[in-house]
């Protein structure tokens, strides 16, 4: 392919060499450039590709993207192209490179704080009731046709999203639905291409710090960046962030939420357990009029649900395949009960900021259990301040706080430990520490009493623990399983 075609759309200028180039790859990855390829150099918080153009060249690239000049004499013999931005020049150069592949698909783009990973698979699930080939790309897997891969995290590289958009092509994919993170926005991972619809669920100070973003408007401001590249945004109307999320939009909004001023509403959520899931029912009116019913508990559920109709609404999904999409709705590690015994309910949740457990704890609460017990621990190299207010939440709303690790990363575990019992020890709740998270969930288990709920929560989809650099398999859902082999009693 010539190098002119894929710089096609950028503004850029040729340092040296020739754009009518031939390029044989495309790489972001001096280690693995071969003879022909095209090299970007894109910066990263510990290492900068600029550093390792000249090991590209040597390795046989025969053209490279940089943000600024690269003047090594080993380097002489490559094009050199200069671009403001070489993050966002690899996103068009991927969509160009792989043929433009999402332009053969409708793409739905699902941004927010909270949300994202459970309604993109409503989604799914609702649009493959309706008949329709879906592909998945988020948190937990990579669905392309029949085939699942684990997800490396939220939202890929734009080189490798754009070869999963071409990989769904070829199985037939029509629809993609994907989680789009803050940090994808503010790398430009998902340029190249304008997404069919992009979706809003809601925002809450979060993921601000070292490595992530300066503030809570920065954070905003880039999930905002998703309402300039879609045609049709559809958003949570009664979020308290919509305006400073839609700010500067270009795209057509449509609303979804409870308010009277909601396009699509949800009216009269109220707890309904079915087929031992700890379920919630409500009413859809305004674009559409129907009951509906989902397997996951409390109003949040309401929002993700109302959310997934907003968009499967575009598609023609019809009441029937709307409802079979939300009631057959499973997702990983996201409010999931692991069938223990029938005294008490066990459930495995992804929470692992303040504001999601206090969430999870307070709908929770609307199904009297007769004890609310809460196991969690925190990650290492976060902020402490995450540590407290955790600490806090569940010695607030659980009867039972079972403080243990988490991923702890390159810190002691004890040293969190005392961080959480800081935030906790100005409630009045009970709470036991067990550093060992295998340790902490037989613990739970083997105290249960008849009635109650159990939540093990901050690992959700997490099959692993992080420890001084290494990951370690650790599955939650695995231990409960050898627990229960090993004759642990008192279930």
């Amino acid at each position: 392919m010539r190098l002119r075609d894929l710089l096609d759309g950028l503004e850029y200028e040729c340092l040296q060499g020739n754009v009518d180039a031939a390029v044989t790859e495309v790489s972001c990855d001096s280690r693995t450039v071969g003879r022909g390829a095209l090299f970007i150099c894109i910066p990263g918080a510990k290492f900068d590709g600029h550093d390792f153009a000249v090991q590209a060249v040597e390795r046989g690239a025969a053209a490279l993207v940089v943000s600024g000049p690269v003047k090594e004499a080993a380097a002489e013999e490559a094009v050199q192209i200069l671009v403001k931005d070489t993050r966002y020049a690899m996103a068009f150069i991927s969509a160009a490179w792989y043929g433009h592949p999402a332009r053969r698909l409708k793409t739905i783009g699902i941004t927010g704080t909270k949300g994202k990973t459970t309604t993109a698979y409503m989604v799914r699930s609702i649009l493959e009731n309706a008949g329709f080939r879906t592909g998945l790309v988020g948190t937990i897997e990579i669905i392309i046709g029949d085939r699942s891969v684990p997800a490396g995290n939220t939202t890929p590289e734009s080189c490798v999203l754009q070869e999963i958009f071409s990989e769904m092509v070829q199985a037939g994919t029509e629809i993609v639905v994907m989680e789009v993170s803050s940090q994808a926005l503010m790398q430009h991972r998902t340029q190249g291409f304008l997404f069919d619809y992009g979706v809003f669920t809601n925002l809450e100070p979060d993921h601000i710090g070292p490595g992530e973003h300066a503030s809570f408007e920065e954070y905003a401001a880039c999930k905002g960046l998703l309402f300039r590249q879609c045609a049709v945004g559809i958003v949570n109307g009664d979020d308290a962030c919509l305006e400073a999320v839609t700010t500067g939009h270009t795209c057509r909004l449509e609303t979804f939420g409870m308010g009277e001023d909601c396009m699509l509403r949800g009216e009269r959520p109220k707890p309904a357990a079915a087929s031992g899931a700890l379920g919630t029912g409500f009413h859809v009116s305004g674009e559409m009029d129907f009951d509906a019913w989902v397997p996951f508990p409390g109003r949040f559920s309401v929002y993700n649900a109302l959310c997934a109709i907003a968009v499967c609404r575009h598609f023609q999904a019809d009441i029937g395949a709307i409802r079979r999409g939300l009631e057959e709705t499973r997702v990983k590690g996201r409010i999931e009960r692991v069938p223990v015994s029938d005294r008490f309910t066990l459930l495995i949740d992804y929470a692992h900021n303040a504001m999601a457990l206090e969430s999870l704890l307070t709908t929770l609460r609307e199904y009297h259990p007769r004890r609310l017990v809460c196991l969690f621990g925190c990650g290492g190299n976060r902020s402490r301040q995450r540590r407290y207010e955790m600490g806090e939440a569940s010695g607030r709303l659980a009867d039972l706080t079972i403080i243990t690790s988490d991923n702890p990363r390159m810190e002691d575990p004890a040293a969190i430990m005392a961080d959480i019992h800081r935030g906790i020890s100005g409630t009045r709740g009970a709470y036991v520490e067990i550093q060992d998270r295998r340790e902490a969930v037989a613990y739970a288990i083997s105290q249960a009493q008849e009635g109650d709920i159990i939540v093990l929560a901050g690992k959700g989809h997490e099959d692993y623990q992080e420890i001084r650099g290494r990951k370690y398999p650790m599955d939650e859902r695995v231990i409960i399983r050898e627990l229960l082999d090993g004759g642990l009693e008192h279930i």
